[in-house]
This record gives C-alpha cells, structure tokens and sequence, in this order.
C-alpha cells in the first residue's frame, strides 16, 4: 500500500528523534494531507497555544497518493500547524519534488516539536535523522538555502523546504519554499518553523513507495495523463491562472487600489496575455505530472533587468492592480523579492496595499514611512516596501511584517477601514463585492480569507447566480464545495487538476482505495470531507474563535460600493444580506446560529470525542 504507515517525530529542544505508527483508522477517516494533519495538530496540542512557542507541534504531511506516478498528486505535501496571522488552525499544500521525499524516506508525516538552541537544518536521510548547523544559512534566502545544503550534502537530488529571513523573523506572513518557487504560502507557516530555530528540511529517500492494485493504478494514471491534455487544463498550459486579469476585470472583480474600485484602466499591460508575450521565457512541470502550468517570467530589459519569478495570478494581482501598478517588470521584481525573503505572495501586496491606502488617507505619514512615497501605482516604493516588511526594517518594516490585522491595531485610528482580511488572513485576488457568494464563502473558510477552501468564487463568475446579491441556498453551494476541497487537499490533488476527474468523487475515492487497499466509496470520501470541516471548526473553537463573530467581512466590502462606471457600480455586500446567507450556511452544516457545530452533528460525522468542546461553548454563549 502507499502509506508507509510511520510517523517520525523530532524534538528540536533534545534532538531526540522517534518513529510512531500511522493510526490506520485515521487514514481512513481523515484521508491524508490536512486532513489528517489538522487531526494529528489537536491530539499533540493544548488549547490555547501560543503559535510562535515551542509547544505548537509543526506537521509536515504528505498524501495517500505521494511518491506515487500520480499525477499532480504524487508530487505533493501539506503543512499544518496553528495560524500566527489568524490564531485558527493552519494548512498550506505545495507540489513540486520535495513532499514524494518524504514518503520515500519511508515516513507519512514529520513532526517537529520543541525549539532549538540554534538554527538548524534537519537532515532526513531515509533511517538516519540528524539535526545539522544552519547559522551560516541565517539570512539566506529559500532557494540560496537549498542550493548550500545540497552542495555541502554532496547530492543535487536531495530535496529541501526551508524559509527565508522573513520566517527567521517571525514575520507573520512568512511562508515556506520548496523547488525554488513552490511556496507552502498561506497562514505564516515560515514563521512556526522560524520559532523553532528551524531554518529547512532535507530529505532524501529511497524506499519505493508501492500501490496496492498495480494494474489497475497505472491504467487509471494513463487515464489522467491523456485528460489533462485535454480542455480541462488548457487555462493552466497555455496563459496559465494569469488568464484571470481580464476575466475578472470584465466582470468588475478584478479587486483595484486596496479594493476602492473593481476594474483596472491597465488590465491589458498586466495580463495574462502581455506576461507570455513579452516576459515568460519557459514552462515547466512537477515531478508526475501531465501537464506544464509553472510560467516563469524574466525581465528582458530596464532598472529591473534579470528579475526572474514564478508568476501566477493571485501574486501578479495583489502586487499589480491592488497596488495601481501596471508594470510587469515590477510586479515580477516584486514577486521574486517576496519569494527571496520567504512571503505569502498573496498576503505582501493586499499588505502594501493596505499602507499604500493608509498613506493617501493620511493614516500614515512620510515620517512613518521614512520618506518613503506610498502612492499607489508607485512601482518602485511597492518594490521598497517589500524589502522593509521582509526584513522587518524600521517601524514601517516591522509593523506591516505582522499582516494586515494586527498592523491596523498598531496603527490605530481608521487603519482598519484599510485592513482587507477575514480573520486576519488577507483577501486574495477577488472583489467581493460584486462576486457575493465568494464573500460568504471567504467568510466562513477555516484558515481565513481564502478561495481554495470552497471555490465559492465559481457560481459568481460562471453566471449561475445573481452574483450582486446575497440569498438563501448560496449556503449549500459552499458546503458542498468546502467538503469537496477537503477532499482534494487530503488527498492532495492539485486543484488545477481538479477537472481532469471526470466521475468526481467517485474518481477521487477509486484513486484512494487502488493506492491504499483501502475499501473507500464516493459517499464514504465526501463524509470524510465534511468530517474534516467540522473537525477544522472544533479546533478554531478550541482556541478561543470558531464563531459567528469571527465569520464577518472587511470594511470596505460592506461599506464602499464600487465608484466607477462599470458593470458593478455601486455594489457593495448588504449586511442584512450577508446575515442571511450566514444562517443559511450554518443551517446547512448542522450548526447554531452562532456558527458552532451541534453535539448531533459531531456525532453524526463520527467526531463524538470533540461534543464537550462544543457544549462547553454553546452553554458559555447561552449565559
């Protein structure tokens, strides 16, 4: 079967490594990936944890399909750990070489636990388990990280995920990077792994990683190969998710200046269209996968000269027309800087946004910023800022290092009208104020503000609904996305593969039970997703969030319709519109009306040990 069926632990206060059983019942249950993870994260925590102390275990986790031919899957790992920027449970997947690894090292997961003295590095050689010094890494970016430890290890295909000065900083948005642009980007993961003294991990394995039917495995992977050549993957081959900029401009979501308006006037020198054109010089694959979605971008020419980055929408948008820029070459210059210190690509520019909105408001002023102009469409103070917030220099730096949220409590005053989050974790790439079941979507996501956690952003853009508005049944639709997702990311499928997965969940539960043994049906794999979500829910309880008062919008989306003359003038997400679209999701998840999980819903989905977690808040909530 796939699963190695072992669990390493490493205490980095002691050094002491261990290697534990997988619970094969919870790898049933809660399938692999964050799933499992996010399990695994409750029963090795206290309530309450400080996520920058020692005590906030750090999962590293792979998928039942990892290290498999799978395509898009086999090439897979998730990160887990409680939130810095949101205080909710944490999860982040990234694809390339590294989480196959792992599993071929002969581990399901890696847990990190404790702090060390000094920087380290772990070294996973198969068995053998050492913790090596990394202070002559200290400063160094991901990808120069993973170059030194190669060399000094003597083997080019040893694979490392490490972070950057931003992680070693505690910064809040810091992410961590594997296979030089894929980045476990969401929720500060970098910056656990930084309060750990923990600078990367390399791993090198050797163990085949077997599949329980063979046959009928590699029958089903010649299956996926030929689909993803197929219409369902056309968008990532060809202009790749950069497609969106004029999609989404068309429909006025194309969120522009800190989301004050919804079109950008310099879409077409930012889109997807101009990038492959005029700056992308080559496309690559992950390791198993069938199709190409990887556009790397080089400057040809001018002050940015050189710049090279992985580009994708959500980085090109919120360093681009968030900011008012409308200069590739800066947006490219500004993604690899974000990447050279190890941020969340998404979270960085909705961040200088943020003070680029504060400034012009007169929130912030020059003496604030050191001088530093920030107007928006100001490419070269954008590329400034990011190179402050990832060193954490001055109190510009310092502050904006900590996310949106918390940078609004510093600052004080009307920050918070600039603050684009949902439960401290910046907005991606969509405005949602004219795309509403998104918003309601993004409201409710467990980890915070995010479109990979339900795809609540489709039925807007699709057409399927009146995306200007809010009613009931937009509940059932992200219910059942959410549940699909979590699916998806237990498994660890890449979602641009998602389409290639013609019968659905009975694909996905098929792929599930020919790689484990297993026995996994459609209805079983959907349960386990909604399992999953109330699980995810539980834990947010735990630690002090998980309700109703958390589940709410950003300011401006509920109190600045779009000003321009557009498809979207004037929309802006109603409250009494928005309160009814809650009660509606929380109705369809078996929830009160403050958003928790009932004691007959956990029991229902077979969470029955977590029922005093739940009737511990609702009797609190009763008072």
């Amino acid at each position: 079967m796939s699963f190695a069926k072992r669990i390493l632990y490493v205490d980095l206060t002691t050094g002491k490594t261990e290697v534990k059983p997988l619970d094969m019942k919870l790898a049933k249950d809660y399938i692999g990936g964050i799933g499992l993870g996010m399990k695994l994260w409750l029963d090795h925590s206290k309530a309450g944890v400080d996520p920058l102390s020692p005590e906030n275990p750090l999962f590293f986790m792979t998928g039942p399909l990892t290290g498999t031919m799978a395509p898009s899957a086999g090439n897979s790992y998730a990160v887990v750990s409680k939130s810095p920027l949101t205080n909710t449970i944490g999860e982040a997947k990234a694809h390339g070489f590294f989480g196959s690894e792992i599993k071929r090292a002969g581990y399901d997961a890696i847990v990190f636990t404790g702090k060390s003295e000094k920087l380290v590095y772990a070294w996973i050689d198969d068995e053998s388990v050492q913790l090596l010094d990394a202070e002559h890494l200290k400063g160094k970016s991901p990808g120069e990280t993973d170059e030194t430890i190669r060399e000094e290890l003597g083997d080019f295909y040893i694979r490392v995920s490490a972070i950057g000065e931003a992680g070693e900083k505690l910064s809040r948005i810091a992410c961590i990077i594997n296979d030089e642009y894929r980045a476990i980007g969401r929720g500060g993961m970098g910056a656990v792994m930084g309060s750990k003294n923990l600078k990367a991990v390399a791993v090198r394995g050797t163990h085949d990683v077997d599949v329980a039917d063979v046959e009928a495995f590699t029958e089903f992977v010649r299956t996926v190969h030929e689909r993803m050549k197929g219409p369902a993957t056309r968008k990532y081959r060809t202009l790749g998710t950069p497609e969106n900029v004029l999609v989404l401009n068309a429909l006025a979501s194309l969120a522009t200046r800190n989301f004050t308006n919804a079109t950008f006037e310099g879409a077409e020198k930012v889109s997807g269209e101009y990038l492959n054109e005029h700056y992308v010089k080559k496309i690559i694959g992950c390791a198993t996968c069938g199709m190409r979605c990887d556009h790397i971008a080089v400057v040809p020419e001018g002050q940015y000269k050189g710049s090279t980055s992985r580009v994708e929408f959500e980085c090109l948008w919120s360093c681009g027309p968030l900011c008012g820029v409308d200069r590739l070459d800066a947006i490219i210059e500004a993604i690899r800087l974000a990447d050279y210190y190890g941020m969340d690509g998404i979270s960085i520019g909705v961040v200088v946004a943020m003070a680029m909105d504060c400034y012009e408001n007169g929130v912030i002023t020059d003496k604030d910023t050191d001088g530093l102009k920030l107007n928006f469409g100001n490419h070269e103070s954008l590329v400034e800022a990011i190179r402050r917030i990832g060193t954490r220099t001055g109190w510009f730096g310092d502050t904006f290092a900590e996310g949106t949220k918390r940078a609004a409590e510093i600052i004080g005053k009307d920050a918070y009208k600039y603050a684009n989050h949902i439960k401290g974790m910046e907005l991606p790439g969509y405005d949602l104020r004219t795309l509403q079941t998104a918003a309601l979507g993004f409201s409710v996501s467990f980890r915070g503000a995010c479109h990979l956690r339900s795809g609540a952003y489709s039925p807007d853009v699709k057409g399927s609904v009146d995306r200007f508005k809010l009613e009931a049944g937009r509940g059932k639709m992200i219910v059942d996305g959410e549940d699909l997702y979590n699916v998806v990311d237990s498994l660890i499928l890449c979602k641009f593969s998602r389409g290639v997965m013609y019968e659905g969940l009975k694909d996905m539960a098929l792929y599930y039970e020919m790689a484990t043994g297993i026995p996994m049906t459609a209805e079983e794999i959907i349960l386990a997703g909604e399992r999953i979500n109330n699980l995810a829910r539980v834990i947010n309880i735990r630690e002090g969030g998980g309700t109703r008062k958390e589940d709410q919008l950003p300011w401006k989306i509920l109190n600045f319709p779009v000003p321009e003359e557009c498809i979207g003038k004037g929309a802006y997400v109603k409250q009494h519109e928005f309160d009814v679209g809650l009660e509606d999701y929380y109705k369809v998840r078996g929830w009160t009306k403050d958003g928790i999980p009932t004691p007959e819903k956990l029991k229902e989905v077979g969470l029955d040990d977590l029922v005093p977690i739940v009737k511990k808040k609702i009797a609190s909530m009763e008072k």
